[in-house]
């Protein structure tokens, strides 16, 4: 018996568009549809034509090759002919294969949000419907507030849900639309809906993360019999988002629960390009990748506790459920003063630094490092920042340049204005191939000026730092008052899509922020000579 199919629908560019803070321009939504058709996802519902002018440019014309392109939109107005709704109209017209009609199927919402008769609203989805294929279209139908309109009213729920599949939608959707169902639920409704003969093979699943279990749901779901996914890249959606696809996909095709049954349309060598799917999305979201995503996060496969590190160097499947390169990801051994010796050298090693179990430069690391997590270093949160003490430990770092002295001043003033202005500057005095520099700049805050001042002339390196960029700046206070001690972590990423980070700890934050933004450029000098190992870099 061959494996039976599942259908994935993304509606990032709809339903995550409801994420707040998230505001999607045409060329976003351009480039987020051809992220998804290029990896394998079947529908990519593109929004809602003639809601707004952002979506109308964006359905001109269809935008996936191989993906069904969908317009998403209400059911037609009751006591109106689907020939004369106009906003139904603008759904069959606009580009795309495929509609997604929203409907109402709990009598609360239809009495109240539609204010029409439960009759209308069934005459309503069935008129709707009958219109997108008549114009030779695919139709699904959301029924929304589905399980919530089933524990309400099952009779009525279930006949919205036969309304749309006896009119002919290919796909009839249940919406966990306030997302508060469990597993549970979903399976026990969901096999009601099937034995009362609306067949699993043309049911779907949209579910919400208001319970933390959008992807639990949705796995519950297809056991009981759905063979439709809705979901997001990332999560991203309402509220606490939607189910997330990048944890759903790779659950579907590696884990024999799911993965000896069913298959996707996702070709099997896509997988490994999945963490990159993810970040790809972040970063034009201009936002770091959660570290502690499952499977494609910068945790997912990580360890520092030595002996769980020490296991994992032997047979990765003592700690790892998956291999992370499945998936595009990374194993990484970090470093801190819980780990032993055997953690430092895996550590070294995954970065390409040999060192033997008796070289008295290893315990002079091992030293270094527990004193300065002692004062408040953390090393597992600064990749780059270990792997270039190691080697300056090691003595292997070139001397690109160096730092002879910076000032940073503060100065709250008027200006021509009469305006209270508060403006910062730093200078920089550096040595570069034996040449003394000195740079000046203005900047959004101290530490905006210092690290202007700091990349504006590296004289021969110059050239090199062009596509750095300071991704995040995190501070943390270690102790109380404003003598504290200060700890600055800082993302850097360049063009080449790597990110790492580095850190600085001092009782004076731009002292701590300039030294994280010196070992951010020296690793990256050091990466552009493939001095700088590949696991800090990603």
């Amino acid at each position: 018996m061959g494996k039976q199919r599942i259908y994935l629908f993304d509606t990032t560019l709809r339903d995550g568009q409801q994420t707040p803070g998230i505001d999607f321009s045409v060329e976003d939504k351009i480039a987020i549809a051809r992220m998804l058709d290029g990896f394998g996802i079947d529908y990519v519902e593109g929004g809602y034509p003639g809601a707004n002018p952002t979506d109308t440019v964006f359905f001109a014309k269809k935008r996936t090759e191989k993906a069904s392109f969908v317009a998403f939109g209400m059911t037609k107005r009751a006591g109106v002919s689907a020939s004369n709704d106009p906003g139904l109209a603008g759904l069959i017209q606009a580009a795309g294969d495929a509609v997604c009609l929203v409907a109402k199927s709990w009598d609360y919402h239809v009495k109240v949000a539609l204010g029409c008769t439960n009759e209308e609203n069934l005459e309503s989805i069935t008129g709707s419907v009958a219109a997108v294929r008549a114009a030779g279209k695919e139709a699904l139908v959301d029924c929304e507030h589905f399980f919530d309109g089933y524990k309400a009213n099952p009779d009525y729920a279930i006949a919205c849900a036969r309304a749309a599949y006896d009119a002919g939608a290919r796909w009839v959707v249940l919406c966990d639309t306030n997302g508060g169902t469990q597993p549970a639920e979903i399976r026990e409704i969901i096999a009601a809906l099937i034995a009362k003969g609306i067949a699993g093979d043309r049911l779907g699943i949209h579910a919400h993360n208001d319970t933390g279990q959008a992807v639990a749901n949705s796995l519950a779901a297809v056991e009981a019999g759905v063979r439709q996914i809705q979901g997001t890249l990332n999560g991203v959606g309402e509220r606490c988002g939607n189910a997330n696809l990048v944890t759903l996909i790779p659950t579907l095709m590696l884990k024999p629960a799911f993965s000896d049954r069913f298959e996707t349309g996702i070709p099997v060598e896509n997988l490994e390009r999945l963490t990159g799917l993810s970040h790809g999305f972040d970063e034009l979201l201009n936002r770091s990748p959660a570290t502690q995503s499952p499977y494609v996060g910068a945790s997912a496969f990580a360890t520092k506790a030595g002996i769980h590190a020490s296991a994992l160097i032997k047979d990765p499947r003592t700690y790892e459920h998956i291999p992370p390169e499945s998936v595009g990801n990374f194993r990484k051994v970090m470093v801190s003063d819980q780990g032993g010796k055997s953690n430092f050298i895996n550590a070294l090693k995954l970065r390409g630094i040999t060192v033997g179990k008796d070289d008295p430069k290893l315990d002079r690391l091992i030293s270094i490092v527990k004193e300065r997590e002692a004062t408040g270093y953390a090393y597992e949160g600064a990749d780059a920042s270990f792997e270039l003490l190691a080697h300056r430990t090691l003595g292997r770092v070139p001397e690109f340049f160096s730092v002879t002295s910076f000032r940073v001043m503060v100065e709250r003033r008027f200006n021509a204005m009469g305006q209270i202005t508060t403006v910062s500057e730093a200078v920089v005095k550096l040595v570069v191939d034996g040449v003394e520099m000195m740079s000046v700049a203005e900047g959004q805050g101290p530490v905006n000026a210092l690290d202007i001042a700091l990349r504006k002339d590296l004289g021969v390196y110059q050239s090199e730092i062009g596509d750095l960029e300071l991704a995040d700046y995190k501070v943390r206070i270690l102790n109380g008052g404003t003598e504290a001690i200060t700890r600055v972590l800082i993302e850097s990423a360049d063009e080449t899509g790597a990110r790492w980070w580095t850190v600085g700890v001092s009782d004076n934050i731009i002292d701590a922020s300039f030294q994280a933004l010196m070992d951010s450029i020296v690793f990256k000098l050091m990466k552009n000579r493939d001095m700088a190992g590949r696991v800090a870099a990603e």
